[in-house]
């Protein structure tokens, strides 16, 4: 069991959004579900979902973040979290549509972004910061000045 588990607070849809998780995430399951929660593995990474109701609301202030190898996972990802009301944001950011904000990033991010090439890397950041939805060929592009 991992030490610390994040507890995310829905109103009243908590498990609406274990099963949307669940059915987006190949390596998913739902772990357990009463009235009050909805415990989910997804990718590895237990989450618990509360039905806390309206007082609080979740916010890009917390997001969870997935490393994909290809742009057909991001395309793939992107596309199943937006569905019936999700937000695009920028930079790979985005908010499904039970209001939990998403980072869906190439997993080789970080060394187009914080590569040995200080301009490459700065071309790739500037690249990005045009983005929503990633694209990893354009990225890869600016880090190679192409």
């Amino acid at each position: 069991m991992q030490k610390i588990t994040p507890f995310l607070w829905y109103n009243g849809k908590a498990e609406d959004a274990a099963k949307l998780y669940t059915s987006i995430f190949k390596n998913s399951k739902m772990l357990g579900s009463n009235p009050m929660s909805a415990t989910v593995e997804v990718e590895g990474q237990t989450l618990i979902l509360f039905n806390g109701g309206p007082m609080y609301e979740l916010n890009p202030s917390f997001s969870l973040s997935v490393s994909c190898d290809t742009q057909a996972e991001i395309d793939e990802y992107w596309e199943k979290l937006l569905a019936n009301g999700g937000k695009e944001s920028r930079c790979g950011w985005l908010v499904d549509k039970f209001g939990l904000s998403w980072q869906i990033v190439p997993s080789k991010l970080g060394s187009l972004i914080g590569g040995p090439d200080g301009a490459g890397a700065n071309r790739a950041m500037k690249a990005m910061m045009k983005m929503n939805k990633m694209d990893i060929q354009t990225l890869q592009d600016a880090y190679n000045n192409k």
